[in-house]
């Protein structure tokens, strides 16, 4: 396993603060907000810059980078949606999208090393792919913390249904992060490096 360099450190702690930006877009702008089940979700930028850790930096670095925003936010500093930060925001019914992410950067870090054309169809495949596994983790979280330990109780299928303008919203900006992958891979070459070369 190639050890990390301080450049790797740098760009992996850019990815933090943008996947906290991301998650906290919608205190900016209040109407990237959705009523769910009594409770309100804020739209985010967090599945985009999570699958964007994945393709640009590979799915150790990527997905490291995402395993230490959630250890900063668990640490107590408010990077988590509405500037939430601590332990039991993991526990929270949107916790599952939380922990996905890791997964999300690490899939589609992993489709990035294996596939020897960097096209944008490819791009785009990978993209979705991160999306739907964010969705399959973290709305069967939602669902189960929902009927279990915060005792709100919500059909499978409602759960599912009320995520759709999420979904919409997530294979959009999926597509944009394909483009824009592919766009930097031209001007930026360390990043063909980083998943090329990853372990």
């Amino acid at each position: 396993m190639n050890r990390l360099k301080p450049i790797d450190i740098t760009i992996g702690a850019l990815f933090i603060g943008l996947m906290a930006i991301g998650a906290n877009i919608a205190i900016w702008f209040p109407f990237l907000a959705i009523p769910i089940g009594g409770k309100t979700v804020p739209l985010s930028l967090q599945t985009f810059f999570a699958i964007l850790a994945g393709l640009m930096l590979g799915k150790r670095l990527g997905s490291l980078s995402i395993v230490a925003y959630l250890l900063v936010g668990i640490a107590g500093v408010p990077v988590f949606a509405q500037m939430r930060a601590g332990i039991f925001t993991i526990f929270d019914y949107t916790g599952g999208f939380l922990i996905s992410f890791i997964f999300v950067a690490f899939v589609t870090g992993w489709l990035a090393e294996k596939s020897r054309t960097k096209s944008l169809p490819f791009y785009v495949l990978a993209s979705i792919v991160g999306v739907v596994v964010n969705y399959l983790i973290g709305v069967n979280y939602m669902y189960i913390a929902m009927n279990t330990w915060l005792e709100l109780h919500i059909s499978f299928t409602t759960a599912w249904a009320t995520m759709i303008p999420f979904l919409i919203k997530d294979l959009a900006i999926a597509i944009i992060a394909a483009f824009i992958t592919l766009n930097l891979s031209k001007r930026i070459p360390r990043f063909h490096r980083l998943t090329s070369n990853s372990m």
